[in-house]
């Protein structure tokens, strides 16, 4: 079929969650006449996740959209952003997601696939896809949702009869665990998993309002998913609201920037939404600000300015960077991170990325060995080869005899340009895999750690690991940053062409744990390395001489007598590494 042409976890063919197949499950229904019940995620407690409520009013029913409300629908003509309310559940970091991908209709599509309705060929049945650790999950659910006292427990939407930001709550809730497993997260998180681009942090104070403003415009226009919100400084401070009507703790979509003229100069702003639908922002350029009297009406036609309760408005940016702690990027293409040095640039044009991914895992007492403070355990831990080739000189210097009009301040900063020009920019992140599980999050202290290998230490690296005498002399050219319990640490780096090997490891040793590791790197022109072309060309982690016996023993059970292994007892053997 064409489908096997397609690469298996595409978004074209992706992995069916729970080997349930959408199609033959919807004809299944279609053809009996019956509507769909989820056996793998039943309505009851065990799906919810948390205690139950004691009141007995409080009980919780399990309804389909049409029994909630007569005249549901999946989506009510367009997917507005002004559309998801957070309900019962501390998940708004999933909502704020949700928010954001709304903005994008080509990301939202491939979480939410078109054609899917609450009237034509319905049947109970509905289907969404997550990115997972390099590849894209479907998940199947059945429309029994969560309701208390008459009204859906978690996510609803604020016209009342649109269900698919509850639906596609639940079937992230049945991928993760539990819908109790979604309470309290990080953006990055939903970001990443909603569109397979890599997400970060950025310190509001790390940047001038004007170059923070530039930045989050850049990073707009390029299609990244960007929110942010306050730190709350304790747990009760959660959910409170400012004197400006922002709330704590709380995760908001930045889903626009503009510059509005007023009478004396310009205001840079920013537009921002709660995903609750409601409680706005009051202070300058909020919907009922003054600020707006000022302004041509041209102006405010131009911005589409809507003065209505509907959880979005503007503010400017010098109050946005006293106001916020921190905003969330997620780039789709790993382009548009924000680079502080060059605010000013326009955006070059997109190069090449090669991505290069892993699957991994911490073994307990094999290569799970902890962090440099274990010294004997250290190397242990999965190596990977990274080998960055002569990065292109793109322009050559025509202007040889320009130099002597330069101060020496100038000539330094020439030589450090040509020297970074030279460089290769990589970018890795590490990923821990499945730690949400049922009721509870577990994440790990992880990070990893690149090292330069010299040409003398590559005769060792053929195939074996570098051992501890190797880390013991050596400082890493490159880092995560420190130990951190998060579900994906990152970096990018500029290294110069050469060998690397990059390290793999949890805080504390003996911790087995699964985890995902991606590669990006630049390519230049004429990048390659032997055979297999593009920057950032990894090796598997090397093998210690006992393991290859082993696996050579596997292969030849697996295999049998003709030498020859077909996809599934492939991925058995690879498994059994």
């Amino acid at each position: 079929g064409i489908c096997s042409q397609v690469t298996p976890g595409s978004i074209a063919n992706p992995v069916k969650f729970g080997g349930q197949d959408y199609v033959a499950l919807l004809d299944a229904c279609v053809k009996s006449g019956s509507l769909f019940s989820d056996p793998t995620f039943a309505p009851d407690q065990s799906s919810i996740g948390m205690p139950t409520d004691p009141d007995p009013k409080k009980e919780i029913e399990w309804l389909r959209p049409k029994e909630i409300s007569a005249n549901a629908v999946f989506v009510e003509d367009t997917t507005c952003t002004t559309d998801i309310c957070q309900g019962q559940l501390g998940d708004c970091w999933l909502l704020a997601a949700l928010s954001c991908l709304t903005m994008h209709p080509h990301l939202f599509v491939k979480v939410v696939p078109p054609n899917q309705s609450l009237t034509e060929s319905y049947a109970g049945i509905f289907h969404f896809m997550f990115w997972q650790y390099g590849e894209w999950v479907e998940v199947v659910v059945d429309d029994r949702l969560p309701v208390r006292e008459g009204r859906l427990l978690f996510s609803y939407s604020c016209t009342r009869n649109e269900y698919w930001s509850a639906l596609v709550e639940k079937a992230y809730a049945k991928l993760i665990g539990s819908y109790g497993s979604l309470k309290g997260g990080n953006i990055s998180e939903a970001m990443e998993d909603f569109t397979g681009g890599i997400a970060y942090s950025l310190p509001v104070s790390s940047r001038t309002p004007r170059v923070m403003w530039k930045a989050l415009s850049a990073a707009l226009s390029r299609g990244s998913l960007l929110s942010c919100f306050i730190q709350a400084s304790n747990y009760r401070e959660i959910g409170t609201v400012t004197a400006e009507g922002l709330v704590k703790g709380h995760a908001y979509a930045i889903t626009d920037t503009d510059m509005v003229k007023k009478p004396d100069g310009e205001a840079l702003l920013l537009r921002l939404r709660n995903p609750w639908g409601f409680v706005e922002y009051s202070g300058p350029w909020s919907d009922k600000s003054k600020d707006w009297d000022d302004v041509d009406a041209a102006e405010k036609k131009r911005i589409e300015l809507k003065k209505s309760e509907d959880g979005e408005f503007w503010m400017n940016v010098e109050d946005f960077t006293r106001l916020f702690d921190t905003v969330e990027l997620c780039s789709v293409n790993p382009e548009p991170i924000v680079d502080g040095e060059t605010p000013d640039s326009p955006a070059a044009p997109t190069s090449a990325w090669t991505l290069s991914s892993h699957k991994g895992s911490w073994v307990s007492g094999s290569t799970a060995g902890g962090s440099r403070s274990y010294r004997r355990s250290f190397w242990k831990n999965p190596q990977f080869q990274l080998v960055l080739a002569e990065q292109d000189k793109e322009e050559e210097d025509d202007d040889e005899d320009e130099d002597e009009e330069m101060t020496p301040e100038e000539k330094m900063v020439a030589e450090k340009q040509k020297k970074k020009a030279k460089q290769c920019t990589v970018l890795v992140e590490l990923l821990q895999k499945d730690r949400r599980k049922r009721n509870k999050i577990n994440f790990l202290h992880i990070a990893f750690h690149i090292y330069r290998v010299r040409e003398r230490e590559r005769e060792c690296l053929q195939g074996l690991c570098l051992d501890q005498s190797f880390f013991s002399n050596q400082h890493p050219v490159g880092r995560s940053g420190k130990y951190q319990p998060l579900r994906a640490v990152w970096r990018k780096v500029r290294l110069d062409p050469g060998n690397y090997v990059i390290l793999a490891s949890t805080y504390r040793p003996n911790v087995p744990a699964e985890f995902f590791l991606r590669v990006y790197s630049k390519t230049g022109n004429n990048l390659g390395y032997g055979e297999e072309g593009g920057g950032g060309v990894m090796s598997m982690p090397p093998v210690l001489p006992e393991d290859r016996k082993r696996v050579q023993k596997t292969f030849d059970e697996v295999a049998g007598p003709d030498d020859k292994l077909n996809a599934k007892e492939f991925m058995k053997l690879v498994n059994s590494g």
